[in-house]
C-alpha cells in the first residue's frame, strides 16, 4: 500500500493545490467522503463545504461550491465549479453565489443548493 497519493485541486480560474496527499476529505453531493491512497474508484460530484487534503503532514482547506471529483488508487482530482482557501471566503462571495441561485426558476435542486450555501457561511461563522 502506497503511504501517499497524487492530489490536484483545480478551479475555472486557478489551481489551488497540487501534491502528495495522504488523505482528502471530499463534500460529496451524496455524503461526505475521505479518500486515501489505494481507494476504489469513483466519481462523485460536489455539494458547496469544506475540502480538506492532508500534504506533508499538514491540513489545508477549500471551500467549494460544486463541481465534482475523480478518485483513483493513484490520486484524486477535484474540478471546482469555484474554489478559495478557506480564510478567503467571504460573506459577499457567498451571498452572491445564493443571489445568482435565486435568480432562476424555484427548484429543490436551487433550494438545496441554497441550504448548502448557507450551512457553508454558517461553518466559517459568516452571515449568508
Amino acid at each position: 500500500m502506497a503511504d501517499t497519493m497524487q492530489f490536484e485541486l483545480v478551479s475555472p480560474e486557478r489551481k489551488l493545490a497540487s501534491g502528495q496527499a495522504t488523505l482528502v476529505h471530499i463534500p460529496g453531493a451524496d455524503g461526505d467522503m475521505t479518500a486515501m491512497p489505494d481507494h476504489a474508484p469513483v466519481v462523485t460530484t460536489l455539494r458547496p463545504g469544506i475540502l480538506t487534503v492532508e500534504i506533508d503532514g499538514n491540513a489545508r482547506e477549500y471551500a467549494v461550491t460544486g463541481g465534482f471529483a475523480q478518485v483513483t488508487a493513484e490520486g484524486a482530482t477535484v474540478l471546482a465549479d469555484a474554489a478559495l482557501p478557506k480564510g478567503e471566503v467571504t460573506a459577499d462571495f457567498l451571498n452572491g453565489l445564493v443571489a445568482a441561485t435565486q435568480s432562476g426558476a424555484p427548484s429543490d435542486e436551487g433550494n438545496k443548493r441554497i441550504a448548502d450555501l448557507q450551512a457553508l457561511g454558517a461553518e466559517l461563522g459568516l452571515s449568508v
